[in-house]
């Protein structure tokens, strides 16, 4: 199903906000870690967000997102306080790490010959399970 006007809208204010948020937070405790609110999903309802989050290095990423989802609660009371004129109720918020940039990086190596040629050395290839 398509998002509708409402749902768009209401994604881009928590994007704004919830970057504002996580990196304010970000340069209090972590120095040298960069996290950006990559995309935001609006259930119809508007009851739920899903917030995809993209962490650089992304070794900490894990790391980062279970103390992003242990601190919820303190998110979503600040989003709601920045958020007071514009939403009369804040949504749950979900919190998922988003590996686009790990999987471009792959894509990137491959494309430059930096990995194994998977024709030469078909064994690196997943086996498919027979029907």
């Amino acid at each position: 199903m398509e998002e509708t006007n409402r749902q768009r809208k209401i994604a881009g204010v928590l994007q704004k906000d919830l970057v504002d948020v996580l990196q304010k937070a970000a340069q209090d405790g972590m120095k040298g870690i960069l996290i950006s609110v990559s995309k935001v999903h609006v259930t119809s309802d508007l009851g739920v967000a899903k917030v995809y989050l993209s962490v650089f290095p992304s070794i900490n990423r894990d790391e980062i997102i279970k103390g992003v989802v242990s601190n919820t609660v303190l998110i979503r009371h600040e989003m709601a306080q920045r958020t007071k004129n514009q939403l009369r109720r804040m949504p749950e918020l979900l919190f998922y790490g988003d590996d686009t940039l790990d999987y471009i990086e792959e894509i990137d190596k491959s494309l430059k010959g930096e990995d194994e040629n998977p024709i030469k050395n078909p064994e690196m290839l997943p086996r498919r399970k027979k029907r």
